[in-house]
């Protein structure tokens, strides 16, 4: 499936309090309204944003999903990227030889 990176930003900087639990919560909406969604991992971060997650999905429309999920759940600020794992980015330059 293909590799998708989610990276948000909390939109109130206070709901580091009940954290655990907002979480549980939007993994439990995924789960529900994106069924297929692979969890690979989620990472608080240091930068312009307060998380990244990396989760497999069957195509971008469930990304999508994901990421308004993540707007529904506190996040003031997403952005997607979809990912290409290193061994098959060489194939694709391969390719190009």
């Amino acid at each position: 499936m293909p590799i998708f990176i989610l990276a948000t930003k909390l939109q109130n900087p206070n709901l580091v309090k009940n954290r655990k639990e907002h979480g549980e919560e939007f993994l439990k909406l995924v789960k529900d309204k994106v069924p297929n969604v692979s969890w690979i991992a989620h990472y608080a971060i240091l930068g312009p944003y307060d998380f990244i997650d990396i989760f497999e999905a069957e195509n971008e429309h469930q990304a999508a999903k994901v990421s308004l999920l993540s707007r529904t759940a506190g996040a003031a600020f997403a952005e997607s990227w979809t990912a290409i794992k290193y061994p098959e980015f060489l194939k694709l330059v391969e390719d190009l030889e």
